[in-house]
């Protein structure tokens, strides 16, 4: 299980990196395009995707793993 962060890059573009990862899987023009890669990338890894905003903080959280608060049914 493996979780990515979709960051941005400090250049004016976003970033998808797995965590504790020096290099980033991934560079794109838009958080749309970066999100939607690292949707992805946390679906095949069954872990969880952290999109952060512009400021660095985490604004949204998806898991696609073992989700330790799955909803009620």
């Amino acid at each position: 299980m493996s979780n990515y962060h979709t960051t941005p890059d400090g250049n004016g573009s976003w970033q998808v990196k797995k965590e504790g990862a020096k290099r980033a899987s991934g560079r794109f023009d838009t958080q749309k395009e970066a999100m939607d890669y690292g949707k992805e990338l946390a679906k095949q890894a069954k872990g969880e995707h952290f999109i952060h905003g512009r400021d660095g903080r985490i604004r949204e959280r998806d898991s696609y793993g073992n989700d330790p608060f799955p909803p009620r049914g």
